[in-house]
């Protein structure tokens, strides 16, 4: 993606195209769905040269999941991951070297979901399959 589409990317989503959200931008927005934390998305910008704090990581990863770009991934111990693929789908958590791995949503059928307590509404169901070493 070039600084222009990630600049538009950023606009269209109705965020302000800051140095730090374009750079991180670009690292997340490579046309590939990627699972990062932000503790490992600073490694990745360390590695590129890019001079930014894990909380202005932190941020940016939230700013963008409010905004529609990427999807939050929470309980999976202690680890908040976020997802640059935002349709609905399910994940392995391979849990040797907490990697995730997406599979399609159509690749498991849900039946059977239990009565939700008053007032409230399923919005979502996502499976985690944990895998180790055989």
């Amino acid at each position: 993606m070039t600084a222009s589409q990630t600049t538009d990317l950023l606009r269209q989503h109705g965020l302000r195209p800051t140095r730090q959200r374009i750079a991180l931008a670009s690292l997340l927005f490579d046309g590939h769905p990627r699972h990062v934390t932000a503790e490992s998305l600073k490694e990745q910008v360390k590695a590129s040269g890019i001079k930014l704090s894990l909380a202005t990581i932190y941020n940016t990863l939230h700013q963008f999941t409010a905004a529609g770009l990427l999807k939050e991934i929470k309980g999976i111990s202690d680890v908040t991951w976020f997802d640059t693929n935002i349709n609905s789908h399910h994940h392995f958590l391979d849990t040797s070297n907490n990697h995730l791995i997406d599979i399609p949503a159509s690749s498991i059928t849900i039946t059977n979901l239990p009565k939700t307590p008053a007032g409230k509404v399923i919005n979502g169901v996502e499976v985690i399959v944990r895998l180790t070493d055989g």
